[in-house]
């Protein structure tokens, strides 16, 4: 009896998947991220969108992540083609030349005069049970602290609505859980999120239906590497975002 070959441990790991392209060509590919998936595999994720999107084009030669988006955070995500495209790319993050602009349902009513939050951030483990290196989380630091980072948001309240505030929130910098932990810090944490904000108000937002937190990659403007033409994309809101909106505008 013949055997058949066993599948490369990446194939055999991650099932393959397709996601919603906002964007192809021969040099990257834009796609609109479901929340609930890592981007990568790792700290005990065996797969994530990467190795997914990897054993649903088998015949790509090159896919790489550009970028990183929070397991729980939806929307755009840039996947490089080639290794030329790749570098060009996360240049452009790294220089801040990039513009990107995500949606976030904050608790509570956004001061009007707040446009610019510019406050330093840095990473700590919080121990926690089963889990022996801890959980990484980031918090508020002072301007004078060698391990702080600098992080830049600028927001904007685009809707009111009864108990929150809709935002647009655009990152100049790309800390890690950078517009959670901001938001949260001027006591307007982003609705659902289950490490910045607050748990027993969480669950009361589960039970009207928004099972995840409220934080969107909405739109992505980069250099195209090959052409050096402008691009800009945008992802529209989830539908379960979008009806959970729908229910607030309703209740109020």
């Amino acid at each position: 009896v013949r055997m058949a070959a066993a599948p490369a441990p990446d194939a055999a790991l991650a099932p393959a998947r397709s996601f919603e392209v906002l964007m192809e060509d021969e040099q990257l590919i834009a796609i609109a991220k479901p929340a609930g998936v890592a981007v990568h595999g790792g700290s005990g994720l065996s797969f994530g969108v990467i190795e997914q999107l990897r054993s649903a084009r088998p015949q790509a030669r090159f896919l790489e992540l550009v970028h990183r988006l929070d397991r729980e955070t939806s929307g755009i995500l840039l996947i490089a083609k080639k290794r030329s495209a790749l570098k060009h790319l996360q240049e452009q993050f790294r220089e801040r030349a990039t513009g990107k602009t995500y949606l976030a349902l904050a608790v509570g009513e956004w001061p009007e005069s707040l446009k610019l939050i510019d406050t330093p951030l840095r990473k700590y483990l919080l121990p926690t049970a089963g889990s022996p290196e801890g959980e990484r989380r980031v918090r508020t630091t002072g301007a004078d602290d060698a391990e702080g980072m600098r992080a830049i948001t600028l927001t904007r309240c685009r809707q009111r609505l009864p108990g929150f505030s809709l935002m647009e929130v655009t990152i100049k910098t790309g800390r890690t859980h950078q517009i959670r932990v901001h938001l949260a810090s001027r006591g307007h944490a982003i609705a659902g999120d289950d490490k910045y904000g607050d748990f027993a108000l969480n669950k009361s937002l589960q039970k009207q239906g928004l099972k995840r937190m409220f934080l969107h990659a909405w739109r992505l403007r980069f250099t195209h590497p090959a052409s050096g033409q402008p691009v800009q994309l945008e992802a529209a809101l989830p539908p379960e975002l979008q009806a959970f909106l729908q229910r607030l505008g309703a209740s109020g």
